[in-house]
């Protein structure tokens, strides 16, 4: 039988911050967005007082102010770092890694002779390397490992690990990996609550009502594997950077240096995958909350697909100047850069490939230096230096592990 684990950082952006600031340890802590406007992450302590994740920070304030609710502004620099450090490990333990989200990764154990003793010495290596606390769940399937993952979590006598062969009875459908909210409220209005009221389904109807996806979801529930893992998976079809804005902008300089931020952002992940986008899109809106609402979009095709960033910046600005409409109070924008090719698997114009050198030879050194030295060391100036996205993250902790000038430092 296959045997899959499942391997989750526990609390990963809260244990992030508390790695180099041990005085968060025990206490209540909640991260926030970009924007800080919204809580993306939360410490088992923060969860106990009922705080939830996706919640607008302002609707908590009280709450956060009363029980000393340690806030902290998200620090992606940092926790990608680890993520990665995290990741090179469980890769060395097996190289057939599927790397599911910033903090978990499946793994095959197919190999392995013991997999709880492994995967408990595989889960103290990275605690000692790392620092970072993780949990791992056992299955012979993808979904049943999730349910594995969750044991190892809330049960202490696992020591992290936890290994099932078949799933709990009374499990709650809507903790079931793959059955979002409307999905377990349509199967809760038929009288179906638990993992196994679902399994005891009959096929015919799980295929008619849930589609093919979901009869997997219950394959994989009996211990029959239908999702594998994916150890290359497909390139990506588009890439959308975006944001709410906590305070609408309203000027024309303050959307465009917002929306050039995204253009960078877009075109260094384009460069990070190996691909060039064939086209762009900028949108822009208002609260759609407001009486006056506006929103509006434009998409540019190129010529030839590019990651050269000043031509998309150049591009961006074109398509801005179509949408932009003064008096209004922009709450959000973004960019998405879609039909993306390999760097290699297109024909370039022959009379641009001596120039597509060059700008391959200038993105490269730009992008090898902010990694060196740190995010935006080198940055464009149509971002401009006082946009409103740079002014926010005032609660971050240190890049630590990215930044030569924001090094831990121990004073004796």
């Amino acid at each position: 039988m296959s045997s899959i684990g499942l391997v989750d950082c526990n609390n990963f952006y809260v244990s992030c911050e508390r790695l180099f600031n041990p005085k968060l340890i025990g206490k209540p802590v909640v991260v926030l967005s970009n924007n800080e406007g919204c809580i993306v992450a939360r410490s088992q302590e923060a969860r106990a007082l009922g705080i939830p994740v996706g919640a607008p920070a302002f609707q908590w304030r009280e709450v956060i102010e009363k029980q000393r609710v340690i806030v902290c502004s998200s620090n992606f620099a940092l926790y990608g770092d680890l993520s990665h450090r995290v990741m090179e490990i469980l890769a060395s333990f097996n190289p057939e890694l599927e790397i599911y989200s910033i903090d978990e990764a499946f793994l095959s154990l197919d190999e392995v002779k013991d997999p709880i003793k492994e995967c408990r010495s595989l889960r103290q290596k990275v605690l000692q390397w790392t620092g970072i606390p993780v949990s791992i769940g056992i299955a012979p399937t993808k979904t049943l490992a999730k349910v594995a993952n969750h044991m190892a979590k809330s049960d202490l006598k696992r020591r992290g690990v936890c290994r099932i062969d078949q799933v709990r009875d009374d499990l709650p459908v809507e903790e079931i990996w793959g059955i979002g909210r409307r999905l377990a409220d349509f199967l809760k209005k038929r009288g179906i609550f638990t993992a196994g009221e679902l399994v005891g389904q009959e096929d015919l109807w799980i295929r008619k009502n849930l589609s093919v996806t979901g009869l997997r979801t219950v394959w994989e529930l009996r211990g029959i594997p239908c999702f594998t893992i994916d150890d290359a998976p497909t390139a990506k079809q588009s890439i959308m950077t975006s944001r709410s804005w906590r305070d609408p902008l309203h000027t024309k300089t303050e959307i465009t240096e917002a929306i050039i931020g995204h253009v960078v952002r877009g075109a260094e992940k384009l460069r990070k995958e190996e691909s060039r986008a064939s086209w762009l899109q900028v949108f822009i809106m208002t609260s759609p909350h407001q009486n006056n609402y506006y929103g509006n979009r434009v998409q540019i095709v190129f010529p030839q697909p590019t990651d050269y960033t000043p031509t998309l910046i150049r591009y961006a600005k074109q398509a801005l100047e179509e949408i932009f409409r003064p008096g209004y109070a922009y709450k959000k924008g973004g960019v998405l850069l879609g039909e993306l090719v390999d760097v290699n698997g297109f024909q370039p114009d022959l009379f641009a490939e001596q120039n597509m050198e060059k700008e391959e030879t200038v993105m490269k050194l730009v992008d090898a230096t902010n990694r060196k030295f740190g995010y935006s060391i080198l940055q464009f100036a149509a971002e401009g230096c006082h946009s409103p996205e740079k002014r926010r993250q005032m609660l971050r902790s240190p890049c630590y592990t990215t930044r030569w000038d924001e090094l831990l430092t121990i004073k004796i």
